[in-house]
């Protein structure tokens, strides 16, 4: 069940990039390595919802109810929207190193909810996972949790590599504050122009 093909795939999928890949290089760069690490596990997190909606059935009553969707897409338009503004907001700011608990805690929180409020991973994994099922499978549950476990893994190492990447350059980038500042403003306006294109998009 587990194929050479789905695990490549897998890792194809979570390469490409999106609001948890920005927002984990964006942590890398601002705050060096191992907050990045935190960001990749927080936004790791945020699939567990999506796969437990696709076990329970849920993606597919999403998938076909235009209220449901859209009100899970403009809650992650009006989130990213916040994060442009706060990140804009706080451009130059975030340099320092911060409280080691507390910082954690923030940037997990901020990567479970950039991937929960988005319908498009829910509907991915109704579209996506179920391909990889053999014909004559007998527990489809436990079947779609492995599957889903592996896509969780790809993703984590992937963006693992993304953090260790950008903390790689982030002492560079770090010692002009002023470029700094302009980079930070830039991350601003790429979850901008994702809230943007989530707002646009249809199902």
């Amino acid at each position: 069940m587990i194929t050479t093909e789905y695990v490549i795939t897998a890792l194809i999928m979570a390469l490409l990039p999106g609001t948890g890949v920005v927002f984990t290089i964006g942590t890398g760069l601002i705050r060096k390595t191992k907050y990045g690490i935190v960001a990749a596990i927080g936004c790791t997190f945020g699939i567990i919802p999506h796969m437990i909606a696709c076990i329970l059935g849920l993606s597919a009553i999403m998938q076909f109810s235009a209220e449901l969707f859209a009100t899970i897409k403009y809650a992650g338009v009006a989130y990213l929207c916040y994060l442009a503004v706060m990140t804009w907001k706080n451009a130059g700011s975030n340099m320092k190193e911060p409280d080691t608990y507390g910082g954690y805690i923030s940037i997990v929180r901020k990567g479970i909810l950039i991937n929960l409020l988005n319908p498009k991973l829910t509907i991915f994994f109704l579209s996506f996972l179920p391909q990889y099922l053999p014909s004559d499978v007998t527990n489809a549950s436990m079947n779609m949790v492995a599957l889903s476990l592996v896509f969780m893994l790809a993703t984590f190492v992937v963006f693992v590599g993304y953090a260790v990447a950008a903390g790689a350059v982030s002492s560079f980038v770090q010692k002009n504050k002023s470029s700094m500042r302009w980079l930070e403003r830039g991350f601003a306006g790429v979850f901008a122009a994702f809230a943007v294109k989530l707002a646009l998009q249809n199902k």
